[in-house]
């Protein structure tokens, strides 16, 4: 079995030229190259279609996380409903926190074996079919099932999700996609405990549920019949290598990126699901649209299932690929917890607030979570554009690490802040600035750093998000697992300033490393014999 080096797949290494030279965006080069013989590449898609097919699968990703972590503010009550403890209530959020991380790596090779598209198909149908069950749930075990089940069909959106980016949108863009992909993830934590307070407040938590039903229904039929097969096999080095050893891919000249209809840049590619290169100059014929709601596309040439399950794990040595999961594994440990502990904090004595008043601490966490996503991903692909424009247009992947001090400072604050207003019992506003300082990080440092590590790896980026995103969450569950006896015997002030002081480590150690040396460790990552 040959094994194969980054540097064989991409020579790039993730260097490459994105502007020609001066500010005029007619000097925008395209990375990666769009085929030009071939229109069912989804680079060349029309921008509407790419958009379309985006938002789906982004409320897809949203809704897996409404109808299971949006139950959060119901967790008091439903203590008192099942006559658990708050250990045994919290198990309705972490057993599907664990599944949602361990299930990535049965989609992913299956999704990279078979296409995308009929996981999604599959995997939305059956989520809907999961919130029904909830819904009409008579005991605290079949709820608790019902959520792992829909864990099981959401973990598909969890890594595929962000690897359809890289699917449908060029380098200058993926920051600021990868930013509203992520929106819609940690919204689905925010706006669904929001809205879950005043569903049950007015009328029950199966209430929520059954929204959830209905929402879930109409996102199955856009992926029905809006969501093509993304899955695309391009030639293995996608960028043209300057003499100088810079990338250079197709330009725009003067053509907005989403018109590459009218755009003939880039190299040969292959057909979806036909795994044979074009004649030179031969035009592939465009699919039509009941052609593309066909679930079969082929499956992925000169390998295997196995080999598609095995290949993943190898990459776990690359830094970036490690970086990422640890920062996204912390970012979202703070703002879970914060989840699962605010009801037993606001619902019961001093504060005694209603579930639907104590919703609303999701305000802030919604705030927070779209700033975060808009600091990670559009003002991160401005800094990189300017950054580029100052190097004569040459792109670095750890030009994007730079804007991880803003979560390592706000959300480290943010953190203390929360567990010094709990444990002294202070004025609510504390909690509620503590929570969307905190809930800033879930979004913008998984943005940052899944963008980083398609930057770097772009070629098996599937692959590598999969681990980020897969361990991300065993992580997760194992730190939350223990949050509530770790809060009891020590407090709230050193149980969250301590894991202020491990989410500030990891970021800031992270930052110190990569971004003097990155480009040496991307060069030395290259010539590793590690890829099936």
């Amino acid at each position: 079995m040959r094994l194969h080096t980054l540097h064989e797949l991409d020579s790039t290494e993730g260097t490459v030229r994105i502007r020609k030279g001066g500010s005029d965006v007619s000097s925008l080069v395209l990375v990666p190259r769009p085929s030009e013989t071939d229109p069912n590449d989804p680079l060349r898609w029309p921008r509407w279609k790419k958009h379309i097919a985006f938002l789906s699968v982004c409320a897809f990703t949203f809704l897996a996380n409404y109808g299971i972590g949006g139950l959060s503010p119901a967790f008091y009550i439903l203590s008192l409903e099942f006559d658990k403890t708050v250990t045994e209530t919290s198990a309705l959020l972490l057993w599907p926190i664990l599944v949602l991380g361990v299930f990535n790596f049965f989609w992913v090779p299956i999704a990279n074996y078979f296409g995308k598209r009929p996981v999604f198909v599959f995997a939305s149908g059956l989520l809907c079919v999961c919130y029904i069950w909830g819904a009409v749930a008579t005991s605290f075990r079949s709820l608790l099932w019902s959520n792992i089940i829909a864990a099981f069909a959401g973990s598909s959106t969890e890594a595929l999700g962000a690897s359809i980016v890289n699917d449908l949108y060029f380098l200058h863009e993926r920051g600021a996609k990868m930013g509203l992909y992520m929106s819609f993830i940690s919204g689905g934590n925010s706006i669904g405990p929001l809205v879950c307070g005043f569903v049950i407040t007015g009328l029950s938590w199966r209430w929520h549920k059954w929204i959830a039903v209905i929402l879930t229904a109409l996102t199955f039929l856009t992926v029905v019949f809006f969501v093509p097969e993304t899955r695309y096999f391009r030639d293995e080095n996608q960028n043209v290598v300057s003499p100088e050893g810079i990338a250079m891919s197709s330009s725009t000249e003067g053509v907005g990126s989403g018109d590459l209809e009218k755009t003939a840049a880039g190299a040969e590619g292959r057909r979806t699901g036909d795994h044979s290169l074009p004649l030179p100059g031969m035009e592939i014929p465009k699919k039509t649209w009941m052609q593309e709601l066909g679930l079969w596309s082929g499956v992925a040439p000169e390998t295997n299932l196995l080999k598609m399950a095995v290949r993943p794990f190898p990459m776990f040595v690359y830094p970036c690929v490690v970086y990422s999961f640890l920062g996204y594994a912390v970012s979202l440990v703070l703002t879970v917890a914060i989840n699962i502990l605010n009801p037993f904090v606001l619902q019961a004595p001093p504060y005694s607030w209603s579930p639907m008043i104590n919703g609303l601490i999701n305000l802030p966490g919604f705030i927070g979570n779209v700033a975060g996503s808009f600091a990670g991903g559009w003002l991160v692909d401005l800094f990189c554009d300017w950054r580029a424009r100052r190097h004569a247009g040459v792109f670095e992947p750890e030009n994007r690490l730079y804007l991880c001090a803003l979560p390592l400072l706000i959300t480290g604050a943010g953190c203390v802040l929360f567990g010094y207003g709990v444990e002294r019992t202070l004025h609510w506003t504390s909690l509620f600035f503590g929570y969307g300082m905190v809930s800033f990080a879930l979004t913008a440092v998984p943005t940052i750093t899944m963008a980083y590590v398609s930057d770097c790896v772009l070629p098996v980026n599937l692959d590598a998000l999969m681990l980020v995103n897969g361990s991300k969450n065993i992580v997760a569950f194992g730190f939350l697992y223990g949050v509530v006896p770790w809060v009891e015997q020590m407090g709230y002030v050193d149980c969250f300033g301590t894991q202020a002081g491990i989410f500030v480590a990891v970021i800031g150690i992270g930052m110190a490393i990569l971004i003097p040396l990155g480009g040496k460790i991307r060069h030395s990552q290259a010539q590793w014999r590690i890829i099936l």
